[in-house]
């Protein structure tokens, strides 16, 4: 019985633990939807965003970070997945975006420019921006993201 017991007590413990990691975890809300989120912050993660990749889970996305607004225009170079691109004003409000925006299998790659200056971009699975109604000028909710204070 104590055996069962400690087990139980070892699980219980477990489920804090994995629970307190995801509280901690960066995260973006656009329309209710949460998204655990990858910081690029810097310019080799900026770059990288999410190339060579064959999948991104479900609520999950990468977060792009700038010191500062302007004009952004992103790419598809050895993007393997098709993706929403959120550009995002510094008041955190949707100032423009390319939905289902697909991959790139070529080295002549469009571009697909903000429209205005954004200081953040938010990339999540193709699709969910329409599914979730969401328009321009919408705000998105930040939390746990290094270097910025909560939305």
């Amino acid at each position: 019985m104590i055996t069962i017991r400690f087990r139980l007590a070892l699980l219980f413990a477990l489920v804090l633990m994995v629970g307190a990691c995801d509280a901690d975890q960066p995260w973006a809300e656009v329309a209710g939807q949460r998204y655990r989120v990858e910081i690029a912050d810097d310019h080799d993660s900026r770059v990288r965003g999410l190339m060579f990749r064959d999948e991104l889970a479900a609520d999950t996305g990468m977060l792009f970070i700038w010191p500062s607004a302007a004009p952004r225009a992103f790419w598809m170079l050895n993007t393997r997945i098709p993706l929403d691109i959120v550009y995002i004003g510094p008041d955190w409000s949707i100032v423009g975006w390319s939905l289902n925006t697909p991959p790139c299998r070529t080295r002549n790659c469009p571009s697909y420019p903000s429209g205005k200056p954004a200081r953040y971009v938010l990339e999540v699975n193709a699709g969910e921006m329409e599914r979730l109604g969401v328009a321009l000028g919408d705000r998105v909710r930040v939390g746990n993201v290094p270097g910025v204070s909560d939305s």
